[in-house]
């Protein structure tokens, strides 16, 4: 059965499942134009971070300096969305205190997957070379991300960082929060809806894969998942939740989520999954 691609189909396609999936991202969409519109005087757009027309970021800031700065990781299985879409994500932080760094990066199949994860470095590296900059304490830096942000979270928490730049502390975010997040990418790569996008040998997603990895050392993820989430998304919990069993923070249930809503719960000020990512900061 595990070789069955439309079993694997069942168990990863969220757009499938869930048919009623452009409704959320129009939502995402409209209310992340209004939050841009309420907190123009406290945002820089499309920063660049690097060379790439997509290496950018808006950085919302509140308006007393920041007691902290999360970085901010999109999903859309590496191949969707846009920053843009999720301004929505940064306004409760921002009225609690904590500036929002909302990355693009590069989008599979124009980039390969290792590419794109060494972009998501390259901003996790720019915001702490410049963290004077939004008057945020280096050490003060965390990440968060939705789906495949969620696994560029857990990337950004393993990457040694003085071999991906000179000068680079060994850690540079404290702690993470990944919501939905794919954390071993081999079975991706019998999808071939997903991975004809993606183009991942299995070599590359094993490389590419964080539950395959140590876990890292002074550096706690926090994890959720919706309970409404497909069977693949749950096993992928499960996996991250075993093999960096030392590293994992808070484990948040949410069980009338779905893949796309616990997002909008992430960012409801009055929700338990809010209030744990507020514990990062502490």
């Amino acid at each position: 059965m595990f070789g069955d691609t439309a079993y694997l189909e069942s168990l990863y396609n969220n757009r499938a499942a869930i048919p009623n999936f452009q409704d959320y991202v129009d939502r995402w969409t409209d209310n992340s134009s209004g939050i841009c519109r309420s907190l123009k005087d406290q945002c820089e757009r499309d920063l660049p971070y690097g060379d790439d027309l997509l290496e950018t970021m808006d950085v919302y800031t509140p308006s007393a300096p920041p007691s902290a700065m999360l970085m901010f990781v999109h999903g859309g299985y590496w191949r969707s969305l846009d920053k843009s879409q999720h301004a929505f994500v940064a306004r409760p932080f921002v009225d609690r205190g904590v500036a929002v760094a909302v990355i693009n990066y590069s989008l599979c199949p124009q980039i390969s997957m290792q590419k794109l994860v060494l972009q998501v470095m390259s901003a996790g590296a720019y915001l702490y070379r410049n963290a004077n900059d939004f008057k945020v304490p280096k050490k003060r830096l965390f990440v968060a991300g939705h789906s495949a942000g969620g696994h560029l979270a857990a990337m950004a928490l393993s990457c040694e960082w003085p071999n991906f730049s000179k000068g680079l502390p060994k850690k540079i975010f404290q702690s993470g929060f990944s919501i939905s997040g794919l954390y071993d990418l081999r079975i991706l790569t019998k999808i071939s809806s997903i991975n004809k996008d993606l183009r991942m040998s299995d070599t590359d997603a094993a490389m590419l894969s964080p539950a395959l990895m140590s876990s890292p050392q002074g550096a706690r993820l926090s994890i959720a998942v919706g309970g409404k989430e497909l069977g693949g998304f749950k096993d992928q919990h499960r996996l991250i939740a075993q093999s960096w069993s030392s590293s994992i923070g808070l484990d948040v249930p949410c069980p009338m989520d779905n893949h796309f809503s616990i997002l909008e719960t992430f960012a409801d000020p009055n929700s338990e999954l809010f209030g744990a990512a507020m514990q990062m900061f502490e």
